[in-house]
């Protein structure tokens, strides 16, 4: 008892307590972040992607956060700190039209991608889809001359599989290892002693591909530095979310409710089973001759040829009578299958997996029909996390590629930025940026709109944060916009009301009274 009672205080009571009945069946087993999520990540991967493929409320949670942090894509404001440059504001205003413009000029032509099939925005998409299906996603930063083309970067996104060890790694002794400069690589990351990321391994093709489409060659790894030895530049855009430190290579998004996910499609596939054989009524009739001809009925096309047929299976079909052989006898059951608590039961487990996945289960089922309070306070709880998700994205992915097409802008000369080259303050004022993704969704457009305006006027937002929220716009080029949109529509009113005015003048006749009208 002496030596429980030391042993069982504090977590010891609870979840350490190892003397429960409850706790005793509770198989354990923990590792570093290598043994607890790098060495499981083929199986990890494969599984996502495979439930992605085949059970539509994985599918659903993937599409449903793609939608919602990207969309369209994130697209660019870039707003210069003109107040360190000591620049005016309306030069300021210039500047930053002329970079959206040459920014324009590159991100809105699959040019910029290295393959050459997707513009800026669309390689967002697939990025960040990535990133979900396979637990990190990467790109790597190239420079190709294009006739035509005003800028060499182009964008190469790169699956998760490809970055890889190499396989000479399972054969080199230490001594090699070091004779090579290889300090430590894990799942296609090497390290320096100090545990700094120092390049990355990319396979010329994807692992699982079949022999057929690679040939017989064998693989060759290419190893990327991170950052550029001369200029610094990011070389390689990882975009991953850590959960443990020392952690090298992300986790899928549907890793902790895969295993919820099969079981779910597995349920779900046998309730729409019995659904569609309950829906059937076959008839089976015993005669003292087995007979080869059809069932009466049956649902097989004409032309499909079965070699070998399968005695012991029937195929059921509506109305369909079946022979059975001789002496074999059937006890004909009653087909309905209990499917009233299916809905409870599914909503009941999809709500466990909206809470890991943070997507609320209105959101990820697409149905509002709870109560206002309720659909707006799951909207709210998931624009939390789509922002969350999105201000990393901006800075994992769009900031690093903007930042590298700028450089490559100031260096060609088709933007002017005194001191960019020289100083890193200065630089950073003229890489200043906001990404604005899609609106948020507003349930009452009139409350919402009226609660911005008086967070304006309260001091509590700007007209540019709501602007972004609301539409996802910007609230500069609206303003430039309607000073252009009224001064046309005076104009207009000018014209309108000459034209009423001389349809309405009254003429005059000439060497009579100018008091009396014809």
């Amino acid at each position: 008892r002496t030596a429980l009672q030391f042993l069982n205080s504090g977590y010891g009571n609870y979840g350490a307590n190892l003397h429960k009945k409850s706790m005793r069946g509770w198989m354990w087993h923990g590792g570093s972040p290598k043994e607890d999520i790098e060495d499981n990540l083929r199986v990890l991967r494969e599984r996502s992607r495979d439930a992605y493929m085949g059970v539509p409320l994985a599918t659903g949670a993937i599409k449903t956060m793609r939608t919602n942090v990207v969309c369209g894509g994130l697209t660019p404001t870039p707003q210069i700190d003109n107040a360190f440059l000591g620049i005016s504001d309306e030069e300021a205003q210039k500047i930053n039209e002329q970079i959206a413009r040459e920014f324009a000029l590159w991100a809105n032509k699959p040019t910029c991608d290295a393959d050459r099939i997707d513009n800026f925005y669309m390689l967002q998409q697939l990025a960040f889809t990535g990133f979900l299906l396979n637990g990190d996603s990467w790109a790597v930063l190239q420079n190709k001359k294009t006739p035509g083309v005003p800028y060499d970067l182009r964008v190469r996104i790169i699956e998760a599989d490809r970055i890889c060890s190499p396989a000479f790694m399972d054969i080199l002794s230490p001594t090699d290892i070091n004779e090579h400069h290889v300090e430590k690589i894990v799942q296609g990351v090497e390290t320096d002693a100090d545990g700094m990321v120092i390049a990355y391994w990319v396979c010329d093709r994807h692992p699982l591909a079949s022999t057929s489409v690679t040939g017989l060659t064998a693989s060759h790894w290419t190893r990327v530095e991170a950052y550029g030895k001369k200029t610094g530049r990011q070389n390689v855009l990882c975009l991953m979310q850590r959960e443990r430190a020392g952690q090298l290579r992300g986790v899928p998004l549907l890793a902790p409710v895969l295993e919820s996910l099969k079981q779910l499609g597995r349920f779900t596939d046998a309730e729409l089973t019995a659904a569609v054989i309950s829906a059937m009524f076959t008839v089976f009739i015993k005669k003292s001759d087995q007979s080869d001809e059809v069932p009466f009925g049956e649902m097989l096309p004409p032309d499909v040829q079965v070699d070998t047929p399968d005695k012991t299976s029937v195929e059921l079909a509506p109305g369909a009578f079946i022979d059975l052989n001789p002496g074999e006898e059937v006890q004909f059951a009653d087909p309905k299958h209990p499917t009233t608590g299916f809905e409870a039961f599914m909503n009941a487990i999809v709500k466990q997996m909206a809470a890991a996945l943070e997507i609320p289960s209105e959101v990820l089922y697409k149905q509002f029909s709870t109560s206002y309070s309720a659909a707006r306070g799951a909207l709210n709880e998931f624009w939390r996390t789509t922002g969350m998700h999105r201000d990393w994205f901006a800075d994992s992915f769009c900031q690093p590629v903007y930042e590298a097409w700028f450089r490559e802008a100031v260096c060609k000369g088709r933007i002017k930025a005194p001191g960019f080259l020289t100083n890193p303050a200065v630089a950073a004022a003229y890489m200043n940026c906001n990404w604005n993704g899609p609106a948020r969704t507003n349930l009452t457009p009139k409350d919402e709109a009226e609660a911005a305006q008086m967070r304006v006027n309260s001091g509590f937002s700007t007209a540019a944060q709501e602007t972004a929220q609301m539409t996802g716009g910007s609230y500069e080029a609206n303003m430039r916009q309607r000073k252009a949109e009224a001064a046309l529509k005076r104009e207009v009113d000018e014209i309108a009301g000459a034209q009423v005015q001389q349809q309405t003048a009254v003429p005059q006749r000439s060497g009579g009274d100018p008091g009396k009208s014809e």
